[in-house]
């Protein structure tokens, strides 16, 4: 495991992806969804505590009164958003062409023989399609999507709502967010405007437009329930996102669709839902998609922070348990704070002196109260900048100053 982890007892591990899933987490992730190879995430999972479902059916009886006469009085703030930036969400079509090896023992003399013609001489090949939803960020032709939506594509197409087709390509995808840039050759497109993540509060409107199952331009509406949802809640624990979650209906092929207030402003990409659960979706928050679209437009690549701990958020129970396995490696004195449970070697952490058994309690001076703080001051840092760790270890406060190095680009 290369990148900083959480330590929870709902977190597996995770293990490679083929095309035709895009990411598979074990038995937490399935993507598409049948009828899609790169739909979104559909999480496997006991379903998180969640918001009201009773909200999500009263939206549309919410009407915003319209006080112009002229115009027709059943319009309301969410056929208005609409309007204004429908015409920005796109339909992204992915293919990749898929060689299938034929096993070696099949060339054996004595299979041939037996087998005759039914044994292929060449690779079988088969083309394996995905779909998906993305909106366009500039007049140009710059595209928002999921990394897992084009994943390994050899080709991607993008279908406006007025129905002309492009071809695109692909300017950067970064996995450990699940943000993609595509570009299409175009010029004076519909685009849509950027909001502020940060500033998202439970109970704002929301409203989510995508393809889901193939239907184009499908529109649905709910409420933030939530924000700040950590990957290991999600149950993609190797993502580093703060998840935004919301109750507006989110089904396969919506993955890469904007998620809008109610003012129409892009407030998150949407990219994961909870299987056998009701008003669970998952968007990525605007603002860490637009650092990440930057960096991608600008290098071809994303940077991550990166120490090479794990680390886990500590309580009395977890003291109790670590401190009564024998084969826990590390005994716990104090009740709070955040556990280095591992240090990778010759890791940024190793090299800055972080150990085992430490317990971090701030970080640049500032206090930290649980693992997901930790990460997301890691992931917020740049890669060569000191960070100044104030760690309890062995009964004493100590200082440790560490260097960031740069996410690992194999696992």
């Amino acid at each position: 495991m290369l990148q900083d982890t959480q330590n929870s007892k709902s977190t597996k591990p995770t293990k490679p992806s083929s095309f035709k899933t895009a990411t598979t987490y074990i038995s937490l992730v399935v993507f598409g969804a049948g009828v899609t190879l790169a739909g979104s995430y559909l999480l496997s999972r006991n379903p998180l505590p969640n918001a009201s479902a009773e909200n999500s059916g009263n939206v549309l009886a919410q009407i915003i009164p319209n006080n112009n006469p002229d115009t027709n009085q059943r319009e309301n703030f969410v056929t208005r958003v609409v309007d204004k930036v429908g015409p920005a969400v796109v339909r992204i079509n992915s293919s990749k062409t898929v060689a299938t090896k034929i096993p070696d023992a099949f060339n054996n003399p004595f299979f041939r023989e037996f087998f005759g013609d039914q044994i292929p001489n060449q690779p079988q090949q088969r083309v394996e399609r995905g779909t998906g939803s993305g909106f366009i960020i500039n007049t140009d032709g710059q595209i928002l999507t999921n990394a897992h939506v084009v994943e390994g594509a050899d080709k991607v197409s993008v279908i406006l709502k007025d129905g002309r087709t492009f071809e695109g390509k692909v300017l950067g995808s970064d996995p450990v967010t699940d943000v993609a840039v595509v570009k299409i050759k175009a010029d004076k497109l519909p685009m849509v405007e950027l909001g502020d993540s940060d500033s998202l509060k439970p109970g704002e409107w929301a409203i989510a437009i995508g393809n889901p199952l193939g239907l184009d331009n499908t529109v649905t509406t709910g409420i933030i329930s939530a924000t700040g949802r950590s990957s290991s809640q999600v149950g993609v624990p190797d993502k580093r996102v703060q998840f935004i979650q919301t109750d507006a209906a989110i089904n396969p092929g919506n993955s890469g669709g904007p998620l809008l207030s109610a003012s129409g402003q892009v407030i998150g990409m949407n990219t994961a839902i909870i299987q056998g659960a009701q008003g669970l979706g998952f968007s990525i928050p605007i603002n860490t998609v637009q650092r990440i679209a930057n960096q991608l437009i600008s290098k071809g690549k994303a940077e991550h922070p990166f120490l090479g701990i794990s680390m886990v958020s500590l309580t009395p129970e977890l003291k109790q348990n670590i401190n009564s396995n024998p084969n826990a490696g590390v005994t716990v004195e104090e009740d709070s704070g955040i556990l280095i449970a591992k240090v990778m070697p010759n890791s940024p952490a190793a090299q800055g002196g972080l150990r085992a058994g430490d317990i971090i309690r701030e970080i640049n001076g500032k206090t930290v109260k649980n693992a997901e703080d930790v990460q997301a001051f890691v992931e917020n840092s740049q890669v060569g900048n000191e960070l100044q760790f104030k760690l309890r270890r062995d009964r004493n406060d100590i200082q440790v100053t560490v260097r960031p190095g740069a996410f690992p680009t194999q696992r």
